[in-house]
């Protein structure tokens, strides 16, 4: 099956705290790499084709403003958001249904990004 995202560059300035941020947030452990001159943090399921990675450098600034990612916490949306509060971000706004789609929040991560967290159920 094709996906129409496959991978994501989430831009950091902080790679450790944004591992323990996104470690906390999703539930399951960001892996800290290095290659190509360059420290990286991939994401959880980055070895099944979408996901993708924190990245720290000159050419990667976090921002309010540009694409809105939304990162799958099934199931566990309140605890997602809760983690969030706990490792320096910030809700933009609050859980909240989006019709059939389930429900949503946006936060900020702890480098100033703006994600939204979704799931299916409540």
């Amino acid at each position: 099956m094709n996906h129409t995202l496959c991978w994501t560059d989430i831009p950091v300035l902080n790679l450790d705290r944004a591992i323990t941020f996104y470690s906390a947030v999703l539930g399951a452990s960001a892996l800290k790499q290095s290659g190509g001159g360059q420290e990286f943090g991939l994401l959880p399921g980055y070895d099944k084709g979408v996901s993708g990675c924190l990245c720290v450098g000159e050419n990667h600034v976090p921002s309010l403003q540009g694409p809105l990612i939304y990162l799958s916490v099934e199931g566990r949306l309140d605890d997602a958001i809760a983690a969030a509060v706990k490792t320096k971000g910030a809700v933009l706004l609050p859980k909240h249904p989006i019709g059939p789609h389930g429900f949503r929040a946006i936060i900020t991560d702890s480098e100033g990004n703006r994600i939204a967290l979704h799931s299916q159920k409540a």
